[in-house]
């Protein structure tokens, strides 16, 4: 099997012509995007959106310090983070003593929602009625304050990429939030604003995604490495970015190899799992011996 999902190769995935295709590379860059942990207003279920009035919780900041383990043998040049203070919190715990500035990016901020932020859910359902029935079931059509939210986030998002891969780093670190990770992963393999909330992002989850250059100045491939790795259990009640969910699929992937510790790619021949490997199939057992209602692992 093939050890990730070249997306940037299915005819299905077509580019929205309106979007500016990614910048060319000229050499191969890996890509690291982390969510902020538990804040105090995911633990209240309040909407959070670009507003700056909360703080990692406790459990945030032991979410951060298991991402920091969890990335401490990667070797990244540069760390680019929200500026707001879950966000940018999570990030200096994760780069830790690590010599290089973090580089904050106001367009990494989280989706910015308007008059909906600040609000608990139902209170936005007592307040707004129709229009929050309608952010709920078709959030990229809806339109807030007189702005799309999620289309200007997906807009901000491209021009993140910009940045990101222009920057002279081969391993960058982005730590950011939900949607606008959501948005990051999406525009790099040109899906639309129709994915908002396919692909969420647990609190301290990591996605990976490789960047290989193209001849011709063309824009780089895109390789989805790794999506929502979360430093807890993948089945656990608070694993879905907050949102419950009555099937899941649950994609596992095989342990770290002493080929891959080697820095070899996998999926050809068989190579045995190192002591990591032993260690994260230890956890994926415990992991589904307590999963409960219907799973599916594949």
């Amino acid at each position: 099997a093939a050890s990730c999902i070249r997306c940037s190769s299915v005819r299905e995935l077509d580019r929205s012509p309106s979007r500016p295709p990614l910048p060319p590379l000229a050499e191969a860059k890996r890509v690291v995007l982390v969510r902020h942990g538990q804040s105090t207003w995911n633990a209240d279920g309040r909407i959070q959106g670009s507003s700056d009035f909360s703080v990692l919780t406790p459990k945030g900041e032991s979410q951060a310090e298991t991402s920091r383990l969890m990335l401490l043998a990667d070797s990244f040049d540069a760390c680019f983070t929200s500026p707001l203070a879950r966000s940018r919190r999570t990030a200096e715990i994760i780069w830790d003593t690590r010599d290089k500035d973090l580089i904050p990016d106001y367009d990494l901020r989280e989706i910015d929602l308007y008059s909906f932020q600040g609000l608990l859910k139902h209170e936005g359902k007592e307040k707004y009625g129709a229009l929050f029935q309608q952010w709920q079931k078709n959030p990229s059509d809806c339109s807030i304050d007189g702005h799309y939210p999620v289309r200007e986030l997906w807009d901000r998002a491209q021009g993140c990429w910009e940045r990101i891969l222009t920057h002279e780093g081969k391993s960058v670190l982005v730590v950011a939030h939900n949607a606008v990770n959501q948005a990051l992963v999406a525009t790099s393999l040109g899906l639309g604003t129709e994915y908002f909330r396919t692909l969420l992002q647990s609190n301290c989850g990591a996605s990976v995604l490789d960047f290989t250059p193209q001849p011709g100045g063309r824009p780089p491939s895109v390789c989805l490495n790794r999506l929502n790795q979360t430093p807890s259990s993948p089945i656990s009640a608070e694993s879905s970015a907050g949102r419950k969910s009555s099937k899941r699929i649950i994609l596992v992937c095989q342990g770290a190899t002493q080929s891959s510790s080697e820095g070899s790619l996998g999926g050809v021949g068989y190579a045995p799992l190192n002591m990591l490997g032993v260690i994260q199939g230890s956890e994926d057992c415990g992991t589904a011996s307590r999963s409960e209602g219907e799973q599916y692992y594949l």
